[in-house]
């Protein structure tokens, strides 16, 4: 690779756990989950150019303003680098869509890697704060490893590193929107003074579990599993394989199960290969400090 061409990873992520508390004043639902990146990702690499060029391996991704990718490069462009552009080629491998977060990871990686390759100056703060103007999920992913997200989701707060390397994601041919996802689950408006207590009950379901053994919870399985039952399904087929615990990431269409050993993931696998239309990924767990060191955060930002 040449010197003045770098390439980052840009983890997905599941989600552990995912209630949603009802609808804000501001249009947006409220909603308490736990945030996980596994080891699927897809890769940037960042080059100079004299404009902002987006290429990808996938031709079904979208290369101008409807990819967070460029939006954040212009975002940053405009406040810290006028004048700078970057060629970034995305290589994909995270479903798009498939509630694994792909998009909003390679937002924050964007900006990570763009704020490197244009010798920006710019703190973790600014960072977060660009993030939650590009998307819900986007400010997590400049921490990575275990952690809850409140609000929007974009409101963060680190969790001690859940460590599983026996986890099993498949993604059917499905096509979910969030927002279509949102309003068939129908919660009712929050007040100042219900968010608030609402959100510590789930703050304290939060702090009780024990991710190892606790049931996993997602309200959306109860609507996406009635309008796509191909993701239920996948959940019954993964159980019957031998898993512990499985769920909905996300409002989907991806499903994630978790195994004892890694002989039975693999036997899962192997038994899901007949499966044409499920896209199916072993993956573990990815740290922290793991994610951090990968995006060279803590050197940079931190």
């Amino acid at each position: 690779m040449p010197e003045n061409q770098f390439k980052l990873p840009s983890f997905a992520k599941i989600n552990l756990f995912l209630r949603v508390l009802g609808k804000r004043a501001d249009g947006f639902h409220e909603i308490c989950t736990i945030f996980q990146t596994v080891s699927l990702c897809d890769y940037l690499t960042f080059s100079a150019d004299d404009e902002i060029i987006l290429t990808c391996d996938d031709k079904k991704i979208p290369l101008g303003d409807g990819n967070l990718i460029v939006r954040a490069a212009k975002i940053l462009r405009e406040n810290f680098a006028a004048g700078k552009g970057a060629k970034i080629h995305l290589e994909k491998n995270i479903p798009a869509p498939g509630g694994l977060g792909g998009g909003s990871s390679n937002a924050a990686v964007a900006l990570i890697g763009l704020a490197k390759l244009w010798k920006v100056t710019i703190g973790f703060e600014d960072l977060r704060e660009i993030g939650k103007k590009l998307g819900s999920d986007v400010p997590f992913f400049f921490y990575g490893g275990t952690a809850l997200g409140t609000g929007r989701g974009t409101e963060i707060f680190s969790l001690e590193d859940y460590r599983k390397d026996s986890i099993l994601i498949v993604t059917p041919k499905v096509d979910v929107s969030t927002g279509d996802a949102f309003a068939r689950l129908n919660v009712p408006d929050l007040t100042n003074k219900g968010s608030k207590s609402i959100l510590q009950i789930c703050r304290d379901e939060v702090n009780s579990l024990y991710l190892r053994q606790s049931e996993l919870k997602n309200d959306f399985e109860r609507v996406i599993f009635e309008t796509e039952p191909e993701t239920a399904q996948i959940k019954e087929r993964l159980f019957s394989f031998g898993a512990k615990r499985a769920l909905l990431s996300g409002s989907g269409a991806s499903v994630f199960a978790v195994f004892d050993t890694n002989r039975q993931r693999q036997d899962a696998l192997t038994a899901l290969e007949i499966e044409r239309n499920w896209r199916v990924f072993p993956v573990e767990t990815v740290s922290r400090a793991v994610y951090q060191n990968s995006l060279r955060l803590e050197k940079d930002f931190v």
